[in-house]
C-alpha cells in the first residue's frame, strides 16, 4: 500500500476512535504513523498532535449538533489542557523517543486498567 493511503487510513482509524470514545483518537494514530507507516519516533508523535485539534473539533461539533454538551463545565478542562500543552510542547525537546514511547504506553495502561475498574 502507498504511503499517502497508509496516513488516510491511520487518519480515518484515528477519527473514527475520536468520534466513538468523545477522545483518544491518538492512542491508535502514534502506532500506527511509526510502526505501519514507518514514521519516526518523535514525528509521529508531534504529526499525531498536529492531527488531533482538527479531529477534536469535529467530533466536538457532531457532540454539539446532535446532543450537545454545557461549553461551561468543558471550559475548566479546556484551560488545563491549553497550559499542560504548553508545558508538553516545551519539554517535547528534552525527552528521548525511548522516555515519549514508555509515557506513552504507561498512559494507555493506566487509562486501560480505570475503565475496567
Amino acid at each position: 500500500m502507498q504511503a499517502k493511503a497508509k496516513y488516510a487510513v491511520s487518519g480515518a482509524l484515528a477519527g473514527a476512535v475520536n468520534g466513538l470514545f468523545g477522545g483518544g483518537g491518538g492512542m491508535v494514530l502514534v502506532p500506527l504513523l511509526s510502526g505501519w507507516c514507518g514514521m519516526e519516533g518523535k514525528r509521529s508523535f508531534a504529526t499525531c498532535v498536529a492531527v488531533i485539534l482538527p479531529l477534536s473539533a469535529v467530533s466536538a461539533a457532531v457532540y454539539l449538533l446532535r446532543q450537545g454538551f454545557e461549553l461551561a463545565a468543558a471550559l475548566p478542562y479546556l484551560l488545563g489542557g491549553l497550559a499542560g500543552g504548553l508545558v508538553g510542547g516545551r519539554l517535547f525537546r528534552c525527552v528521548s523517543v525511548e522516555w515519549l514511547r514508555g509515557l506513552f504506553a504507561a498512559f494507555l495502561v493506566y487509562g486501560g486498567v480505570r475503565y475496567l475498574l
